[in-house]
């Protein structure tokens, strides 16, 4: 079972019928670099993404010795081209290839955060807290980034916004986060919802509010699920959808997160016919999900999708990967300077490797994170190495990822 660090939930914290809701007290409005309305999406992959599977290097020669069955096309299907010949995409992404085609994604190869002692826990203390390695921080970076927004009248006071029944360390913090799951329980009857609103409009009147605007969300996002057809990831596309629905709300959070299980593939991983694919196949499905149903808020989007460390360079003996080092980094989105694979390629010569059984880093992660909030949220390289990821003064925004 894989670990991750949740915050503790507050006595605002509200179970109700359909779905879940959490509203945390309301901060001032806060507003965006320049004229646009932007979203920013941080999609996290918990239990390490294999990298190498997802895009592989196959103009490296050392790339099919090295995976052998777990080289992509061994298993009898094709892979899809990226720019040059160098890298390949799996052809279990299908859409987000015509995104990459479409110039709205790209691909950061070789990255990872600071961390390098492989347990799941820590590494994703360290992607979250956005510091150098394993704490108790209370806070998170995306929440951080809410926090440091500039005042404005045109963004929501509900800056950030989590999909599932708790909130994440990436966003725990005092500014304002909204929280909805789908439904996984039966719903309330109306009476009962009704009593609760009075009980609470009598004993506490912030909570009857916070309780009101969390059936108002509930009514609004009623219905708009079902339009998801069952099938691979259903589940997953189920949580995606309810976070474009909501972003895409003149009025709503413009900040959020979704976590996405399951990648942990010390077994029969599968990268062209098994667990692998049909994980890269729901998250396909999820990420155009996304784009869609932003309608024209999609031009003003940056998806990242992340994960706490990559995999081995080589398979073990169960078909699978151990847990490694650097990865694969996904952008995608209308704001995306994209049909590009950004790499700093370290090979895969034993020499090359890290510790002699990973691919090395050599993109620190956080140097993502920050080209996209300098250039797409306005946030300055000052407030970033100090506020956003403490200490990162060495680490310099990467440029051009934005269009």
């Amino acid at each position: 079972m894989e670990d991750c660090r949740y915050t503790a939930l507050t006595r605002r914290n509200l179970l109700f019928g359909a779905g879940m809701l959490t509203t945390w007290a309301m901060m001032p409005k806060a507003g965006y670099a320049g004229t646009r309305d932007p979203r920013f999406v941080v999609v996290i992959l918990r239990g390490a993404l294999d990298g190498l599977a997802a895009v592989a290097p196959v103009g490296d020669p050392q790339y099919r010795p090295l995976r052998g069955p777990l080289a992509l096309g061994e298993g009898g299907r094709d892979v899809l081209p990226l720019a040059g010949s160098f890298f390949a995409l799996n052809d279990a992404l299908p859409k987000f290839h015509k995104h990459f085609r479409d110039g709205e994604a790209l691909v950061v190869h070789a990255a990872a955060t600071p961390y390098r002692e492989r347990s799941h826990f820590d590494g994703q203390n360290v992607l979250e807290s956005g510091l150098d390695g394993p704490s108790g921080a209370e806070s998170g970076w995306l929440n951080r980034v809410a926090a440091a927004l500039p005042a404005g009248e045109r963004v929501s006071a509900r800056q950030g916004l989590s999909i599932g029944p708790t909130i994440p360390l990436i966003l725990a913090g005092p500014a304002a986060t909204l929280t909805w799951s789908p439904p996984n329980f039966r719903p309330a009857a109306e009476d009962t919802s009704a009593r609760l609103a009075s009980l609470y409009g009598e004993t506490d009147l912030e909570l009857a509010r916070l309780f009101s605007e969390g059936l108002e969300t509930d009514r609004m996002m009623d219905g708009r699920l079902q339009q998801v057809e069952k099938g691979t990831g259903r589940a997953f596309r189920v949580l995606a959808n309810g976070a474009a629905t909501l972003l895409a709300q003149e009025d709503g959070p413009r900040l959020a997160t979704i976590s996405f299980e399951g990648w942990d593939t010390h077994v029969q991983e599968g990268a062209d016919h098994g667990r692998l694919a049909n994980n890269l196949t729901a998250l396909d499905l999820a990420l155009d999900d996304i784009a869609r149903k932003l309608g024209p808020a999609w031009k003003d989007t940056v998806v990242a999708v992340v994960t706490e460390f990559g995999r081995t360079a080589w398979g073990n003996g169960g078909g699978g990967t151990d847990h490694g080092t650097a990865t694969t980094t996904f952008l995608l989105g209308g704001a995306v300077k994209g049909g590009r694979v950004i790499a700093d390629w370290p090979g895969l010569r034993e020499a090359d490797l890290q510790d002699g059984r990973d691919l090395k880093p050599t993109t620190d992660l956080r140097a993502v994170f920050k080209g996209v909030l300098k250039d797409h949220l306005g946030l300055s390289e000052r407030t970033l190495a100090t506020d956003i990821f403490p200490g990162s003064i060495g680490v310099r925004p990467m440029k051009d990822l934005v269009a």
